[in-house]
């Protein structure tokens, strides 16, 4: 007994001492976590050093991850969100998923001899693409409201939901052929009765319940009763005859409706991202190694009719729907790879029987290897396309004449790279002085924002050197940086630099993580909005309780004159002003 606990405990430590050291080596080359833990899963798996064997507990607790990645998809999913994009969502990703399951299905039916069953939910799985990879590139990239961000972030919402259908349509498909239509209708008339009975009472119970919970103004019981819902209406959808996950989906959902929903969010996150990885080890672990080196053919074809094929597919979408050339190709490579919610369907049709071993195999190795090679084929394809967001040279030249035109009477001028609420308050200032300002800002909803008097706005990525130079970078007084991002501000500060050495250089940040990387770049002076927000909160926190006011001032004045090299001799009561 003694002996089985121990090797337990060392199996446990190998484990999370693989996956500790591989979440540090991706998280050091910024690549997503998930790539980490599906590689441990390879090494240590029964087809890797045998280190882990698969075992009914690790499966359970691991679709437990799925259940919970579900819920948080459940979160995100709003009526609101769905009908402003309603077109990209119904109508660029439903093409998306849609051609793509189908052409993967006659492939394999036809190309591979397999049952139309196989080649079906095949064609599904192969047709979801990463959320996890694509949204945390776009993000640092600052590129989620671009033309191609939007339509991307429009297929991936599709792919999320068209996951519930699948978890209903597989179980119905493994059935035999005589009984298929009638195995069919029962599951949907169950799904349908079963979701309109959840919605139903959830709309009048899940915010009660919420409001009962938060009134004994306990963490650990609101933490509590979250896990307990997650769990109780998986439970209950999986008595229904249905999967565990689409409760979960169903619990989010309902919850997104009602104000506790960042609060859920939030407290679900930390369990989710656990057994969400122990979910992608046990993927990892069901990859044979030996069976893939031995039909390296086999799978090389594979991943290039997946990230070929499915990229060919979203390109010819792309270029129906009159997008740029260079929005078609970024777009077909931001969707070019197998998803999280792919190894989910595949890895349930290969538990239901529906697809041979071998399929399963040259399959699942193409998804995982297309996922690794996601974030390369990406960053190609941005380097290919050029940094503009709106594509070929004709717009290019348009937008770079745009900026020029707006800055051509423009002389000691201010350039502000972003309109954002930061940027904004920034022109208001700026306004109120007299100074002129050139605004530069790449998001629609941004462009459509009043500019104060003196000032202009147009759009313009300032990351590219054509950019700032048609916005008269050569007579400009400063370059102001309000991004939020700061993979993209350094792009800008490193640009501005190398054609500017002696202007000024003001950058917005976060907090102070990235100071030393912003002024390393070149930046002259880097604004961190957590410490100005913690200096006033100290300062009125110090009033409250007394302090007087000219004391609680003098300590805000104190901390900004070693913070602020520039302003030092003002926050020191300098003869030309005072804090």
């Amino acid at each position: 007994m003694i002996a089985g606990v121990s090797g337990n405990f060392f199996i446990l430590l190998l484990l999370l001492t693989a996956a500790v050291i591989a979440l540090a080596l991706t998280r050091h080359f910024k690549g997503p976590a998930m790539l980490a833990y599906l590689a441990v899963g390879l090494l240590l798996g029964p087809h890797g050093l045998r280190a882990l064997e698969e075992n009914r507990q690790v499966d359970a607790i691991a679709e437990f991850g799925v259940v919970f990645l579900m819920f948080s998809i459940g979160l995100e999913f709003s009526l609101s969100r769905l009908k402003a994009m309603r077109a990209l969502v119904f109508g660029f990703g439903g093409a998306q998923l849609g051609l793509t399951a189908s052409a993967t299905a006659l492939i394999a039916m036809f190309g591979y001899g397999q049952d139309w069953r196989a080649g079906l939910t095949v064609g599904l799985a192969v047709s979801m693409s990463s959320t996890a990879i694509v949204a945390k590139m776009l993000s640092e990239r600052f590129e989620l409201h671009s033309r191609s961000g939007r339509q991307t972030m429009g297929a991936l919402l599709f792919q999320d939901l068209a996951v519930v259908p699948c978890l209903i349509l597989f179980p119905a498909l493994a059935q035999s052929t005589g009984e298929l239509p009638r195995s069919l209708g029962i599951a949907l008339t169950e799904a349908i009765a079963v979701l309109a009975i959840m919605i139903w009472a959830g709309q009048r119970l899940i915010r009660r319940f919420y409001d009962l919970i938060a009134r004994q103004r306990s963490e650990e019981l609101f933490v509590l009763a979250t896990l307990w819902l997650v769990i109780a209406l998986a439970w209950a959808t999986r008595q229904a005859g249905l999967s565990l996950a689409l409760g979960a989906f169903i619990g989010g959902m309902l919850i997104s409706e009602t104000i506790y929903r960042h609060q859920v969010e939030a407290d679900i996150r930390p369990f989710r991202d656990i057994l969400l990885g122990l979910f992608f080890v046990t993927v990892g672990m069901l990859l044979d190694l030996g069976f893939v080196f031995e039909n390296l053919h086999r799978l090389l074809l594979a991943v290039a009719l997946l990230i070929g094929g499915k990229g060919l597919v979203v390109f010819l979408i792309a270029r129906l729907a009159k997008n740029t050339l260079d929005v078609a190709l970024r777009t077909a490579a931001q969707l070019a790879q197998a998803g999280e919610f792919g190894l989910v369907l595949i890895g349930l049709a290969h538990t239901l029987k529906l697809i041979a071993t071998d399929v399963f195999q040259v399959t699942l190795a193409a998804m995982l290897i297309s996922m690794f090679i996601a974030p390369l084929l990406i960053n190609r394809a941005v380097r290919f396309t050029g940094r503009m967001v709106h594509g070929d040279w004709a717009h290019q030249a348009k937008a770079i004449h745009d900026i020029a035109v707006a800055g051509f009477s423009m002389d000691q001028h201010v350039i502000l790279c972003g309109y954002g609420r930061t940027g904004g308050r920034i022109a208001e200032f700026l306004a109120s002085e007299g100074i002129p300002f050139l605004a530069l800002d790449v998001d629609p909803q941004q462009l459509k924002r009043p500019v104060p008097p003196g000032g202009k706005l147009v759009f313009g990525s300032a990351d590219r050197s054509e950019v700032l130079q048609a916005a008269g970078l050569a007579r400009a007084r400063a370059v102001v940086v309000a991004y939020p991002d700061p993979h993209s501000a350094e792009l800008v500060v490193r640009k501005v630099r190398a054609s500017r050495p002696e202007i000024p250089i003001i950058v917005r940040a976060a907090d102070e993580s990235t100071v030393a990387k912003l002024k390393a770049a070149g930046a002259t002076e880097v604004i961190p909005e957590v410490l100005e927000g913690s200096l006033m909160i100290a300062a009125e926190t110090l009033v409250q309780l007394g302090v007087p006011v000219e004391r609680a001032i003098g300590q805000v004045r104190e901390v900004r004159s070693h913070r602020y090299a520039s302003l030092r001799k003002y926050y020191h009561g300098g003869e030309n002003g005072t804090a």
